[in-house]
């Protein structure tokens, strides 16, 4: 009888194996953070958007903006001085946090329109580029 042989991958197969899973590891893991990155960035001007519009809807009713003593939670809870209050314009009060857990500012008047709404991005401080760029909707 003579002796079978095992089958199975040797030591230097699995090695080459583990290098290129490496090497894709390190090309692909970059484009993914580079992707989650800006995903924030456009989800903080869409939802910048939506609050604007949840403003101009209050200012339809109310005749006016949200004072900064209001703020936008004048936008989900109606504010005790303002009786023409018709909403909540937003359904729900986390929608006036940025993506990165802060809340959204607003400016009346806006540097670049009748209102600015803005988030500092993730690091919460004026200017920024790339994730930390302010993000409006502008």
């Amino acid at each position: 009888m003579t002796p079978t042989r095992e089958r199975g991958f040797t030591l230097l197969e699995l090695l080459v194996v583990l290098a290129i899973l490496g090497l894709l590891a390190a090309i692909v893991g970059p484009q993914v953070i580079r992707y989650l990155g800006s995903s924030r960035t456009q989800s903080a001007h869409v939802q910048a958007k939506n609050i604007e519009a949840a403003m101009e809807l209050y200012k339809l009713d109310a005749g006016r903006f949200p004072t900064p003593d209001e703020g936008l939670g004048a936008l989900v809870k109606a504010p005790a001085t303002d009786p023409a209050w018709n909403g909540p314009y937003l359904n729900d009060a986390a929608a006036l946090n940025d993506p990165w857990g802060k809340p959204y500012q607003f400016k009346i008047p806006g540097d670049h329109g009748d209102v600015d709404v803005f988030s500092l991005g993730s690091d919460g401080q004026p200017g920024g580029t790339g994730e930390a760029k302010d993000v409006g909707n502008w």
